[in-house]
């Protein structure tokens, strides 16, 4: 009998191990919540940020995208600019939950994943999960898909937000 996954924070059962060939398939798929997250965040904000030069305003944006998944700009420019805004991004952050109510769930699917990918490949991401239930946006009663099960989501995810052609009937039985 296999040990259960714990449901809350995404973490394996002992000894599980993730396909080799599925990570960056799900890296891929992480990368495209990043990208609607970004989109929706900058339109949610953008009245709010109007007087900001544009290219400052997307780099927030960016910036608060980054530090929902605990990846932050590694360039000079960019830590400068996050350690300069770090109360607008910390505010930002704790109202999310608030502002993008209808991405939480793959938000919580993408984290999840994240930490699973990066888990298999020797990095400790359990941090961002933990600042993710902090601020209020990972939905820790939402059960954890299977791999391919988040894949299929964020294909629709991406359809639906026009980044992605709509998957077809036959696109599904072929997974």
């Amino acid at each position: 009998m296999k040990p259960e996954a714990d449901n809350r924070t995404g973490g394996q059962a002992q000894g599980e191990q993730l396909d080799s060939r599925v990570i960056p398939v799900m890296r891929e798929a992480i990368a495209m919540v990043h990208m609607v997250c970004f989109g929706e965040l900058k339109n949610k904000l953008a009245d709010r940020f109007r007087d900001w030069e544009p290219a400052e305003f997307r780099r927030l944006v960016g910036t608060i995208v980054n530090d929902i998944f605990g990846t932050p700009a590694q360039d000079g420019e960019s830590m400068r600019f996050a350690r300069q805004h770090q109360d607008t991004v910390e505010a930002e952050l704790w109202a999310l939950a608030d502002n993008l109510p209808d991405l939480l769930p793959p938000l919580t699917d993408a984290l999840r994943m994240q930490t699973l990918c990066d888990h298999e490949q020797g990095i400790n991401s359990i941090p961002t999960l933990l600042r993710a239930r902090a601020v209020g946006i990972l939905m820790e009663e939402r059960p954890i898909p299977m791999p391919s099960t988040f894949v299929i989501l964020v294909r629709q995810l991406g359809a639906r937000y026009g980044m992605l052609e709509p998957m077809q009937a036959n696109d599904s039985a072929a997974e």
